[in-house]
């Protein structure tokens, strides 16, 4: 079993919240690691998609109450949007009795839905906490080419062979079509929305223009910007700003918009491996995507992502921006000896980041210039982590 770097994080917050809602898309692993914690504990777990369940939550007040003196933990939670108010009576009632943290725990495979109900009704009673698919901090250079390739949903990266990879991440995109996605927004085509999917994934990484796409669906971009709201909420597709700042250069505004697991945009382009991918046109913007997800993920809450572009070619890949104000600048390059052009060094001359990397497919870490690095995946996750000084 691959530890899950949030196991720490989910203790650490149970411990100081009376409830905790664990985010993430379906099969990202959060009912794993919540029976994972269970195991330790006094701990009663309740998956709401599940009749029997379900049917026990029908006097949800009088069960819970039942055991106030376990961690409960409620799977699909969205399934039951009248509980939030309940939790709060019991929360508060349990504060009074003496016990503080560590009563609830909710799964929930949406984020805007989850967030909207409970944000209204437990504020300071609840922390929140998304867990992704695998990351390469959790699965180490052994799993490298396969993550990159088969993505980091768990069934998927861990399949017996690429053929039942690929045909579990079918199904998976198949059963969010016709299944999931219907139960959090208004009713979509299955098929109108696959395609939207699989363009987004032939455009992974690009500037985010909804006209272009409106057109070639023959919809309106109204409904395209829910489209993306809608996956972006199910957290399956991230947006990334363009950082604006005091420059007087003419700068990029639309955000860049990419499906956030790369097995996905590849099992949506029909690439069935590694092979298949090197010669694919996507390879590029599958590769810096896959960077951009795994630094992301990995920096704390505080930091934030955007790229940098501006009229005249001036460029960067990733852009974090630290709460003291202190910039990283990162360019993503699938090359063993990776080359920059002047579109990186004008950038970094607009900015004047602290620091300044190039995540390159390599293990060794060097100079490309006298401010510059050359550096693997890995060790820049680990360093935008928090294991080295900004």
């Amino acid at each position: 079993m691959i530890t899950r770097s949030l196991h720490a994080g989910l203790l650490e917050a149970l411990g100081q919240f009376p409830a905790v809602a664990l985010l993430g898309a379906r099969q990202a692993g959060k009912t794993t690691l919540a029976l994972e914690i269970a195991k330790g504990i006094d701990a009663i777990y309740l998956d709401l998609e599940s009749v029997e369940d379900l049917a026990k939550m029908g006097q949800p007040e009088l069960y819970l109450s039942a055991h106030q003196d376990k961690l409960v933990i409620l799977d699909e939670v969205h399934r039951l949007p009248g509980l939030f108010p309940i939790l709060r009576g019991l929360i508060d009632r349990a504060r009074r009795e003496g016990r503080q943290n560590g009563q609830y725990l909710l799964l929930g495979s949406a984020s805007l839905d989850l967030l909207k109900q409970s944000g209204e009704t437990l504020a300071g009673r609840i922390a929140y906490l998304e867990l992704t698919p695998f990351t390469v901090s959790e699965t180490g250079p052994q799993l490298f080419d396969d993550l990159w390739v088969r993505g980091g949903f768990p069934e998927s990266l861990l399949a017996g062979n690429t053929v039942a990879s690929l045909r579990w991440r079918q199904n998976f995109i198949r059963t969010y079509l016709e299944r999931d996605i219907p139960q959090f927004g208004p009713r979509i085509a299955a098929e109108t929305l696959r395609r939207f999917w699989t363009m987004q994934a032939w455009h992974q990484g690009g500037l985010m223009n909804m006209s272009r796409f409106a057109r070639n669906l023959g919809v309106d971009v109204k409904t395209i910007g829910s489209y993306i709201d809608l996956l972006v909420d199910l957290l399956l597709v991230r947006r990334l700003p363009s950082w604006h700042g005091n420059i007087s250069k003419r700068l990029a505004k639309s955000p860049k918009v990419y499906v956030r697991d790369s097995g996905i945009v590849h099992a949506l382009l029909s690439i069935p491996d590694w092979e298949t991918l090197l010669s694919h046109p996507v390879v590029g913007q599958s590769w810096e995507c896959f960077v951009a997800e795994n630094i992301l993920v990995s920096a704390p809450d505080e930091v934030q992502g955007f790229y940098y572009r501006t009229g005249g070619g001036a460029e960067v890949d990733l852009l974090l921006s630290w709460p003291d104000d202190v910039l990283w600048a990162i360019k993503m390059k699938r090359s063993l000896a990776p080359k920059l052009e002047k579109g990186f060094h004008a950038a970094c001359a607009d900015l004047n980041p602290s620091r300044k990397f190039v995540v390159y497919p390599g293990t060794e870490r060097y100079p490309l210039a006298p401010d510059i690095e050359a550096i693997s995946l890995g060790e820049m996750t680990a360093m935008v982590a928090g294991s080295a000084e900004r």
